[in-house]
């Protein structure tokens, strides 16, 4: 007694029918055009001007030369301890002003406003 198989169909999905007087307005997308960038308006200006980036690249120079300036401090012999030359004025206090003043300056590029960066 052995039953018969039925036949498997595959199932298509179905489509709801809908009514003339319940149809919904088509969905409509923007148009993007090539104008246009991701956020909106394409804008091919930088964020900051020629002179802001010149203020940065200088900032940027000051905490590069403050770090060197920082370097150093090994003893040549090791067995010896100079105090002189780990605590020497060009480590304690030249590399720190001039890593402050590279901070300070790199500030000074970021707020300045100029006429290249003004929104219209």
């Amino acid at each position: 007694m052995s039953k018969a198989a039925k036949p498997i169909r595959p199932t298509t999905p179905t489509t709801p029918k809908i009514s003339s007087s319940s149809a919904a307005a088509p969905i409509t997308r923007p148009v993007k055009t090539e104008a246009s960038g991701f956020f909106g308006k394409k804008n091919d200006t930088l964020v900051f001007g020629t002179e802001n980036y010149r203020w940065m690249a200088i900032g940027f120079a000051l905490v590069v030369l403050g770090m060197v300036c920082m370097m150093g401090g090994s003893q040549p012999n090791p067995n010896e301890w100079d105090e002189s030359i780990i605590y020497s004025p060009r480590i304690m206090i030249l590399a720190p002003i001039l890593i402050l003043a590279g901070l300070v300056v790199e500030i000074y590029a970021i707020f300045k406003k100029t006429s290249e960066n003004s929104i219209t």
